[in-house]
């Protein structure tokens, strides 16, 4: 564990530079994930989750998250996820606004040994003040596990995750990120990630984030 909070700090000051220099539609973000997930059957599981993000330069409380849903296992190579999610967000004028959102998501995971690699199709439906609109979100997702005497039980992985949005009509946002999962035990594990958004459209719509996400599987 120990090498593990040392390789995470490594990274944050690796990350630094890409933080630095931004331009007025750029922020730099802290976003923080818990997901708790009860088994009730060999193939379905129930889950908890909640979000906190910190934008404006990681000085104000950006945005909130709770939601749960279910993941039922169709078979072993490919799983189907929906939720739902309650949001209050903090708008470009700096006011909080409500979401409701209603996502299905699937996932299949590709049949390769030496590393993973799996691809998740995400439809979403957003019911806002502002007007309802629904996004695509396609991601591929690279995953390799780290040798033992580097970081014990953790893995590497790269994710790519473009957006259609309704409202534009295109592919109008993309995210890029990296980072590590590390298993603290059977019950627990921890990923640290860097995340780049890149976004013409929303405000700030460039961001620069550092994430973690703490997963229970009770």
């Amino acid at each position: 564990m120990r090498s593990f909070v040392q390789a995470v700090v490594l990274g944050l000051f690796l990350l630094v530079p890409f933080a630095v220099g931004q331009t007025d539609d750029e922020d730099t973000q802290s976003w923080n994930d818990l997901q708790v997930t009860i088994p009730v059957h060999k193939k379905a599981d129930i889950f908890f989750q909640t979000t906190i993000r910190f934008g404006d330069n990681l000085s104000r409380l950006s945005e909130g998250r709770v939601g749960a849903g279910v993941t039922w296992k169709a078979h072993r190579a490919f799983s189907v996820s929906p939720s739902y999610l309650y949001i209050e967000a903090r708008n470009s004028a700096g006011q909080f606004r409500t979401e409701h959102r209603f996502v299905l998501k699937g996932t299949y995971k590709f049949p390769t040994k030496s590393f993973g690699l799996s691809h998740r199709s995400q439809f979403e439906y957003r019911a806002r003040s502002s007007g309802n609109s629904w996004r695509y979100r396609p991601s591929l997702t690279f995953e390799k596990q780290l040798p033992e005497k580097f970081i014990p039980r953790a893995t590497f992985f790269v994710t790519e995750e473009p957006f259609y949005v309704s409202t534009t009509g295109k592919f109008s946002r993309n995210r890029f990120s990296l980072g590590i999962n590390k298993e603290i035990n059977s019950h627990l594990s921890l990923e640290v990630y860097y995340l780049r958004q890149n976004d013409g459209f929303s405000h700030p719509g460039d961001l620069n984030v550092i994430g973690t996400g703490w997963k229970i599987k009770l």
